[in-house]
Parts: structure tokens; C-alpha cells; sequence
């Protein structure tokens, strides 16, 4: 039987009760030009429109409110379906859900979802690392790390972060190492964990896709900074390095490494502001250092006198030795490793960080030292707090009287050619 209903706000429908529907029912109900339904069963109905499309639509009642719910457009939605969504539909009103409601929140949430991208979730995780009051990135660790989450970031980064799978993060990583880049793949699959493990503790993935990809890429090789601690060899490097024809602040980096043995990014990254010649002294801030406390540097008597010819060139503000391409930017951190090689040296042979083992191996070799101002010298961390609060300022005066002697054996060593100079000959 067909009636005309009106609910008094101008939608006008035309109902057909009938038995419960069936495909062939559906594909021969035909277009009008007022909007019907024809229905089901348990409130599914099909509603015609007057340009003949056929939505499904399911009507309950929900805390005493009649409503209705959207399950799909035929023939994209077949009548199985159609009556699989209703039962679903009806098991959430059971359970005392309204289903339009879940609808609407499933909706957010997948919104939110597609918003968050592997890309912006790392931007965030990045961020978040530089600002950590307990143990924030240094610059060189940040710049690091960002570059290699950029590299997975390009097969993945506009993914949202719930629909990646461990073969997407795999096949990131893979393109890195297929170039070779054995370590570098390590790494940029470690953060891609963290930041999968970021998102977990912030609430927007269940679980990290990482987890089962231990073992999956290739081990790189363990290698050790090259570095040259044989005297006689410490002799040659230093009179090569006067010989280095390069650019004025990259030669002059080149001569004051060897005496201040710094980690090569606190000394490229180092700024006028922080140095005092007057006094002899230079403060790397704590958030440069990768123990995370500020390391102050004794200079010699001819570390000032190269700090001051570098003066000349890039001071007296802004970095020490900038870029040769913008006084906004340090020099590149191939800089002091590229000239190293320009002068013959091989990367297991000597690098900018085997200043560092240098001076270790010979200051400790020549036993005028204590092994604690030694490694005061070099900014290790100590394991112990309570060590590590007793020596904050001790073997200050002996580091003092250690670097003057340091910058004069390696002269000493530097104007030999013919003899070995061993540390515990060399006097004052």
C-alpha cells in the first residue's frame, strides 16, 4: 500500500511496506519525483531518490530519540552488506552505544590519524629531543638525526602513522642501506622506532612496527676513528698541516685541533662569544657537549696566538670558523676530515676526532699527568655522580700547566725530523 507521509518540516516521503527486500526489488524500483523508501526488515530500509540513486538508511530509537543512520549507497553496498552494517549497528544499541555517535567519533579519529604523519610526528619527536630539560640533543646530534629521519621520511613520511606496517619501515631503511650505508641504516631505523614509540606514549599508535625488525638489516663493520699517536708519526702530520695550502679559517681549524683535542663539532661550532683571550680560556656551553656540561678549555699561549690570527678573518663575533659560503653557518664538518685527506691521509690513518686519541694516548703515555685531569681534559662523562660532582672543578690548575706543556711538546715534535721524541724524554 502507498501512502504520503509528512513529518510538518517539508520533507516529504513515500512509503512502500512491503515484505523483506530482495535484490531484484531493489534494482526495479524506479525513480519518482518525490523520495520513497522501501523496506527491510528490523529497520533497514532503502530510500529512492528522484535521480535514482538508492541510499541505505536504518532508523532506531536511542534513548528515547528516533534516529537514523547512513549504512552506504547501492548497488556499493549490496542488500548483504546493507543488513550486516544494521546488525552491527543494533549490537552497539545493545551494548548501549548510539551508532551515530560512534560514527562520529570513528570519523575524528580517522581524521586525526591522516594528520599525523610519520613526517610531522618525527618533526614533533625532534623537537621534543632538542628541548629535553634532562638530556637534550646537542646541535650536531639533532642536525645528525634529522637528516636521517628525512631519508625514511621519504618513502614514508606523508603515510599516516597508524597505517604503516613493518614492511614499509623495512623498505624505507633498505633503500639507505642498498647505498652502502650500513650504519647509517642502523641508525635511521633505531628513530624511526623512537618516533613510533613517541606516538605509543602520546596516545596515537598501539603499538611500535619497529619491534620485530631487530636483526633485519646488515651489521656494519665496528671501525675506530683513524688516528695517529706514534710520535715520530705526530711529527710528520703537524709539519704537513703547515704545509696545508687551504682556505685561511680552515687551515687555522686545522692547526688549533691538535691542541685543544675537542670533539670536531664543539670545535666548528665554536663561538667568539664563548672565548675570553684576555683570559685564556674557552666555554663550551652545556648543550653543546655530549655529556651535557659545560667544558672549559685552558688555551695555551699558542692556541691565543692562532685564535687571534683567526680573529683577523672571522671575528670578533659570530662562529669562529664559519663557512666559506655564509658567516651565518659553521664550516661544514667534512672540513677538518677533507683536509686531512687532501694532505694523504686515509681515513683509517687519521681523522678530525683522532686529535683526540693523540692526545690521550700521549698524555697518558708520558706520566706527568693524572689519568682524572686527562679525561677532565677530554669531557668524558663520569659513570659515577658522585665522581663525577667531586671532580666538577678539581685538576683545574693542573689542566691549566697540562695544556701549556701539550702545545709545546707538539712543537717540540712538530720542529724534529730526524729523532723519536718519546713524552717521558720531552722537559719543560
Amino acid at each position: 500500500m502507498l501512502f504520503d507521509s509528512g513529518n510538518g518540516c517539508g520533507a516529504h516521503f513515500v512509503e512502500h511496506r512491503t515484505m523483506a527486500l530482495s535484490d531484484l526489488a531493489i534494482r526495479n524500483a524506479k525513480a519518482r519525483e518525490k523520495s520513497y523508501k522501501i523496506g527491510d526488515s528490523l529497520g533497514l530500509f532503502l530510500q529512492v531518490q528522484p535521480t535514482g540513486s538508492k541510499l541505505w538508511r536504518f532508523k532506531y530509537r536511542f534513548e528515547g530519540l528516533e534516529k537514523k543512520l547512513g549504512l552506504g549507497i547501492y548497488p556499493s553496498v549490496g542488500l548483504a552488506e546493507a543488513r550486516k552494517r544494521r546488525d552491527q549497528a543494533r549490537e552497539l544499541i545493545a551494548a548501549g552505544s548510539d551508532p551515530s555517535r560512534e560514527r562520529r567519533r570513528e570519523k575524528l579519529r580517522r581524521q586525526e590519524l591522516a594528520g599525523n604523519s610519520f613526517a610531522l610526528l618525527a618533526a614533533e619527536y625532534c623537537k621534543k629531543r632538542k628541548g629535553d630539560g634532562y638530556k637534550p640533543w646537542a646541535p650536531a646530534t639533532a642536525e645528525r638525526c634529522e637528516h636521517l629521519l628525512s631519508l625514511v621520511s621519504v618513502s614514508i613520511g606523508r603515510m599516516a602513522i597508524a597505517d604503516i606496517e613493518p614492511a614499509d619501515v623495512l623498505a624505507a631503511v633498505r633503500k639507505i642501506e642498498r647505498r652502502g650505508k650500513l650504519e647509517s641504516a642502523r641508525r635511521a631505523l633505531q628513530l624511526a622506532g623512537s618516533v613510533f614509540r613517541f606516538a605509543v606514549a602520546t596516545a596515537r599508535l598501539r603499538s611500535d612496527p619497529t619491534r620485530d625488525l631487530r636483526g633485519a638489516l646488515a651489521s656494519p663493520k665496528v671501525t675506530h676513528y683513524g688516528a695517529i699517536t706514534e710520535a715520530h708519526k705526530v711529527g710528520k702530520l703537524l709539519r704537513d698541516i703547515d704545509s696545508y695550502q687551504g682556505v685561511g679559517v680552515a687551515r687555522l681549524a686545522l692547526k688549533v685541533a691538535p691542541h685543544v683535542f675537542v670533539r670536531p663539532g664543539e670545535l666548528r661550532q665554536a663561538l667568539w662569544s664563548e672565548i675570553d683571550l684576555e683570559g685564556a680560556l674557552w666555554v663550551i656551553p652545556a648543550e653543546r657537549m655530549k655529556v651535557r656540561k659545560a667544558h672549559h678549555v685552558p688555551l695555551s699561549n699558542q692556541v691565543v696566538d692562532l685564535l687571534k690570527d683567526v680573529r683577523s678573518l672571522s671575528g670578533p663575533k659570530g662562529y669562529v670558523f664559519p663557512s666559506v659560503r655564509s658567516r651565518a653557518r659553521p664550516m661544514s664538518e667534512n672540513t677538518i676530515n677533507g683536509a686531512l685527506r687532501r694532505l694523504g691521509y686515509a681515513t683509517d690513518e687519521m681523522t678530525g676526532h683522532g686529535f683526540r686519541a693523540m692526545a690521550s694516548t700521549l698524555l697518558n703515555e708520558s706520566g706527568k699527568w693524572s689519568p682524572d685531569a686527562i679525561e677532565r681534559a677530554l669531557a668524558h662523562g663520569d659513570v659515577s655522580k658522585v665522581r663525577a660532582a667531586y671532580h666538577r672543578g678539581a685538576h683545574w690548575n693542573e689542566r691549566v700547566e697540562m695544556a701549556q706543556w701539550w702545545s709545546n711538546y707538539l712543537d717540540a715534535l712538530r720542529e724534529q725530523r730526524d729523532s723519536v721524541i718519546l713524552p717521558e724524554h720531552w722537559h719543560d
